[in-house]
């Protein structure tokens, strides 16, 4: 059973924050609450002591800060901030964190060229019937809960709570 969170959780809620983003430009305060409760009642029956799950916790908490400075700031949104340190602490302040952050960031940077080349065709886009929702034409904001879900998915395996349910499933 605890298997079968680790293996679901974190990968549908990361697919349901991009795909909401891509459609919405929005993530539901749902995901991210999910992934954090989900945390919570999972590493202790995954075997993580509870100084491992104060060192998860803790990673969310330095994620937590660098992303409200940069939500103050207006360089991230508001959900976007929420699911990076939702995600955050699944991974822990491990290897696999920063390796999460790396494919965050690369990802983000393709995802932001990307648009900025759909941006630079909208009307092209929008003549051609190619059925894009608008929002990605149009608006300033990259939905970049579509990068954190694709590093999420790279990053997860390498995880703790990965590994561990990896080590009893075989």
């Amino acid at each position: 059973m605890t298997e079968a969170a680790i293996f679901v959780i974190f990968p549908l809620c990361l697919a349901v924050a991009a795909l909401s983003d891509f459609f919405t430009m929005t993530i539901p305060n749902r995901v991210s609450a999910i992934l954090l409760a989900g945390f919570v009642l999972v590493a202790p029956l995954a075997g993580l002591s509870l100084a491992a799950i104060g060192l998860h916790l803790l990673a969310g908490g330095i994620v937590f800060a660098v992303c409200f400075a940069l939500f103050a700031i207006g360089v991230m949104g508001g959900g976007d901030a929420k699911l990076l340190t939702a995600s955050a602490v699944w991974f822990g302040l491990t290897p696999s964190l920063v390796a999460y952050l790396v494919y965050v960031s690369f990802f983000g940077g393709v995802l932001t060229l990307a648009i900025l080349s759909l941006r630079g065709h909208a009307n092209t886009i929008m003549a051609s019937g190619l059925p894009l929702p608008n929002h990605l034409l149009t608006h300033k904001k990259i939905p970049y809960g579509i990068a954190i879900g694709i590093a999420g998915f790279f990053a997860y395996p390498s995880s703790p709570l990965m590994q561990a349910a990896l080590a009893n499933f075989h």
